[in-house]
C-alpha cells in the first residue's frame, strides 16, 4: 500500500520534474507500474499532457484531469483525495469509467458536450453514487473544459469539482427549520425525540464498541456492545481509568494514542482489551475529540488477527516442506553418484587383493582408484561451492588475461567445430577470487555451452568492466565497480519450464550420464562467495547468455608473481612437523606420508596438546600442520595463539570443509584442501618452510 502520509520526495530526475509539488498525488503516480499501461512510462508522456499534470497537481482546488480522449484516464490532485474512498488506492490512471462506475451514464453525456467544446458549469448537480452502505444521493459543483494536444486535437478534459452535498443538506435542513419555526414549533419535541430515539438505536444495536471518555480520562458512558465483546456492565466500567483494561506491553502506546486523541487527532490503533474472564481481546479504535470529552469506537479484530497468525504458519509450514523437498532431492542425488564412485573404488580393491594379479592390471586398478577418489573431491568440492563453504584461496588476477590464459583450454573441451571468441579491455580488470575455482566456473559454462550448441557453433567469451549488478531472482541491484564475465552461445537455448531450476544442484536437462547437474551449481557458489552472482538471459532455440559479476579491484596494487617452486629441500630433509589431527586414521596416513617424504613428526590429537607442546620447547619444530574442525579450540584458533606466541614459526592449515574459512578466507594462513595428493602435501611444506627462515 503506498504511504501517502510521507511528503513526495523532492529529488525528483530531471525526466519527472513535472511532478514536483504535487505531494501524496505524486507519489500515487510514482507507486504505480506504467510500463503495461497505454500512457507507458511518465518520462515520454507528451510536452502538452506533463503541463496539465503539473497544473493538476499544484492546484489549491479539488481537481481532475482526464486525458485521451477515448479512455479518459483519470489523474487527480491530493485536494481530491477524499472524495475517492476506496477507489483511492487504484484510481490513478485508471479509465474515469471504471473509476466512477456508478456514475458513468449521468457524467457522459456532459463529457461529449464538453469535448464539443461547450465548457460548462454545474452548481449543487444531484448525483446518485453507490456507497459501502447502498446508493446515497450526492450534490456536487462541476466545471468542465476540454484539453489540446500539441497540434491542436482534443485529448483530455480539466474538471474542477466540490461537493456541496452537506451544504445542499445544511440549507435544506435550515430550510425546513425555518419552515418549522413558522409554524411555532408544533413538532419540534417530537422530531427531538426521534433523533434521539434513532441515536439511541444506533448507540445500542451497534456491534462495536462505542465509548466517551472523559476529559480526566475515565469512561463517562459505553454502549452494551462491551458486555458482547469483553464482558463488562456499563456499571462496571462508567468511572474507571479508560486504560485500565489495556494489555499492559500495548499501554505506552495506548497512552501516547489517548492524548492524540484528546489533541484532536488519532489514527486507526489497534490494542489489547482484557476481557472479565482475564483473557484478552483485540481491539481496533479510531476516535473523535468533543468539546472536553473523546468519542470512540472499537472494533474487534481478534478473529482477523488469529486467521493472519494462521496464514503466517502454515505460510512457513509450507515453506519448510519445500526446504525438505530441495535438501532430499539434495541427498538422493549426493548418495547416487557416491554410490557409483564407490562401486569402482570397493571393486577395483577387491580386484587388486587377488593373488596372481598381473602387474599391468594391478597398475590398471590403481589407476582407476586413484581417477575415482579424484572424482569424488570434485563433486565435494562442487558441493561446498553451490553451499559457499569451499575454502577459497583467493588472489590478485587480471580477469581479461585470465580468460585469455584458459582460453586455449576451452577451445580443446568444446572441439574444433566450435568457433571461440575472446575479447578482453586493454585495460588491467583486477579482481580478488580463487583462481582455481574461476577457471572451474568457466570450464563448467564453456562444456554446458557445447552441449547445448551439440558440439558445432559460436562461443564468444567477454569481459568488461560495469557499474553495477542488476537486479536478479527478487534480490534488488547493487552499484559498485563490477567486472562482468559473459559467456555467449548460439544454441538450443534454455526451456521456460527449466530456466528458475537450473542453479539447483542435480539438475539438468542433459540425458543420462551426461551430466551431474552440478557445474551451474558450482558457478552461481562461487560467484556469491566471491562478492558477485551470475545472471541467464535465454530464448528457447536461439541460444544462452549467462554474465558472471566479479567485485572489481581498483588498480594500483601488483599483481603477485609467480613463487620459484626450486626454493627449499626437494624432501623433508629431516625437517621436523608438529602435527595436529584428531582423526585417528588421518593422523596415522599424514605420520606415514611424512615419513617418506623425509620429515620427523610429532602428533598432537587436539589443540590444547600442540600448544602445550609448543610451550614447553617451540624450536624443535620448523612447521606446524594442522587440521581445522576439531573438537574444543578449531585449527584456526590455535593457529591464531601460535601465530601470536611464536610468530615465525610456519602454519599450514587444512580441511575438507569448514566455515570459518569459507566465510573468512584463511585468515592468512597457507590452506591445503582435503583430500590431497602426497605431491601436494610435500609442495605445500616445502613453500611454508622455505618463505620462513628456521625461527
Amino acid at each position: 500500500m503506498t504511504d501517502l502520509t510521507s511528503p513526495a520526495p523532492d529529488d525528483l530526475p530531471k525526466a519527472l520534474g513535472f511532478l514536483a509539488g504535487g505531494g501524496a498525488a505524486t507519489r500515487l503516480i510514482l507507486a504505480r507500474d506504467w510500463r503495461d499501461h497505454p500512457l507507458g512510462p511518465p518520462e515520454g508522456w507528451p510536452s502538452s499532457f506533463k503541463t496539465a499534470l503539473s497544473l493538476l497537481l499544484n492546484s489549491p482546488e479539488s481537481m481532475i484531469l482526464c486525458w485521451d480522449a477515448e479512455e479518459l484516464f483519470f489523474f487527480f490532485n491530493e485536494t481530491y483525495f477524499p472524495l475517492l474512498g476506496p477507489r483511492l488506492e487504484w484510481a490513478m490512471g485508471t479509465p474515469m469509467r471504471d473509476v466512477w462506475a456508478d456514475a458513468w451514464e449521468q457524467a457522459r453525456p456532459i463529457i461529449e458536450d464538453a469535448f464539443a467544446g461547450n465548457s460548462r458549469r454545474f452548481v449543487d448537480l444531484p448525483w446518485r453514487l453507490a456507497t459501502d452502505r447502498g446508493a446515497a444521493d450526492t450534490w456536487w459543483s462541476f466545471s468542465y473544459s476540454r484539453v489540446l494536444d500539441d497540434h491542436g486535437a482534443k485529448t483530455g478534459l480539466f474538471i474542477f469539482t466540490n461537493e456541496t452535498t452537506q451544504r445542499v443538506l445544511a440549507d435544506r435542513a435550515l430550510t425546513e427549520s425555518r419552515a418549522e419555526l413558522v409554524r411555532l414549533n408544533a413538532d419540534l419535541a417530537q422530531q427531538v425525540a426521534v433523533r434521539t430515539a434513532e441515536r439511541d438505536r444506533m448507540w445500542n444495536a451497534s456491534p462495536d464498541l462505542m465509548v466517551v471518555v472523559g476529559a480526566d480520562g475515565r469512561y463517562l458512558s459505553v454502549n452494551p456492545a462491551w458486555k458482547q465483546i469483553l464482558g463488562y456492565d456499563a456499571e462496571q466500567l462508567i468511572g474507571i481509568d479508560a486504560l485500565s483494561l489495556v494489555h499492559p506491553d500495548d499501554l505506552p502506546a495506548a497512552v501516547e494514542a489517548l492524548a492524540a486523541a484528546q489533541g484532536g487527532t488519532m489514527p486507526t490503533f489497534e490494542t489489547r482489551f482484557r476481557h472479565r474472564d482475564g483473557s484478552y481481546r483485540w481491539l481496533q479504535w479510531v476516535a473523535a475529540p468533543g468539546a472536553t470529552e473523546v468519542f470512540a469506537i472499537g472494533r474487534h479484530i481478534t478473529d482477523a488477527k488469529e486467521a493472519a497468525e494462521q496464514l503466517k504458519r502454515t505460510t512457513e509450514q509450507l515453506s519448510q516442506a519445500q526446504k525438505m523437498e530441495a535438501i532430499g532431492q539434495l541427498t538422493g542425488g549426493v548418495a547416487h553418484d557416491f554410490n557409483n564412485l564407490l562401486t569402482i573404488i570397493r571393486g577395483s580393491v577387491e580386484l587388486l587383493r587377488r593373488p596372481d594379479l598381473p602387474p599391468a592390471k594391478r597398475d590398471r586398478y590403481v589407476e582407476a582408484i586413484s581417477e575415482t577418489a579424484g572424482r569424488a573431491a570434485k563433486l565435494t568440492g562442487q558441493l561446498l561451492a553451490f553451499a559457499r563453504r569451499q575454502a577459497l584461496t583467493p588472489e590478485l588476477l587480471d580477469i581479461g588475461h585470465a580468460v585469455g590464459d584458459i582460453a586455449e583450454m576451452v577451445q580443446t573441451l568444446i572441439g574444433a567445430r566450435v568457433a571461440l571468441h575472446v575479447e578482453a579491455p586493454a585495460d588491467p580488470c583486477l579482481a580478488e577470487v580463487d583462481r582455481s575455482q574461476f577457471e572451474t566456473a568457466l570450464v563448467n559454462l564453456a562444456i554446458n555451452a557445447r552441449d547445448a550448441m551439440e558440439g558445432q557453433g559460436k562461443l564468444r567469451l567477454a569481459v568488461s568492466p560495469v557499474a553495477e549488478i542488476p537486479s536478479l531472482r527478487g534480490h534488488h541491484g547493487v552499484s559498485g565497480d563490477f567486472l562482468s564475465v559473459t559467456v555467449t552461445d548460439d544454441g538450443a537455448g534454455i526451456s521456460p519450464e527449466a530456466l528458475p531450476h537450473i542453479f539447483e544442484p542435480f539438475f539438468t536437462t542433459k540425458g543420462v550420464g551426461k551430466g551431474t547437474g552440478l557445474g551451474l551449481s558450482q558457478v552461481i557458489g562461487f560467484a556469491k562467495q566471491s562478492g558477485g552472482d551470475i545472471s541467464v538471459v535465454s530464448e528457447h532455440g536461439l541460444g544462452t547468455s549467462f554474465t558472471l559479476y566479479l567485485p572489481r579491484v581498483a588498480e594500483g596494487r601488483a599483481l603477485p608473481q609467480p613463487e620459484d617452486e626450486e626454493h627449499g629441500p626437494a624432501d623433508g630433509h629431516g625437517a621436523n612437523v608438529l602435527l595436529i589431527e584428531d582423526n585417528e586414521e588421518v593422523g596415522r596416513f599424514a605420520t606415514t606420508a611424512l615419513n617418506e617424504l623425509g620429515y620427523g613428526s610429532m602428533l598432537a590429537t587436539n589443540a590444547h596438546d600442540a600448544l602445550a607442546m609448543l610451550e614447553t620447547d617451540a624450536s624443535r619444530f620448523d612447521v606446524v600442520f594442522s587440521d581445522v574442525v576439531m573438537p574444543g579450540m578449531n585449527g584456526v584458533e590455535c593457529a591464531t595463539r601460535i601465530r601470536r606466541d611464536h610468530p615465525g614459526l610456519p602454519i599450514v592449515l587444512t580441511s575438507g570443509y569448514a566455515h570459518v574459512l569459507a566465510e573468512n578466507w584463511q585468515h592468512g594462513f597457507e590452506l591445503l584442501h582435503k583430500p590431497y595428493s602426497i605431491e601436494q602435501l610435500s609442495r605445500v611444506l616445502r613453500r611454508a618452510v622455505a618463505r620462513s627462515a628456521r625461527w
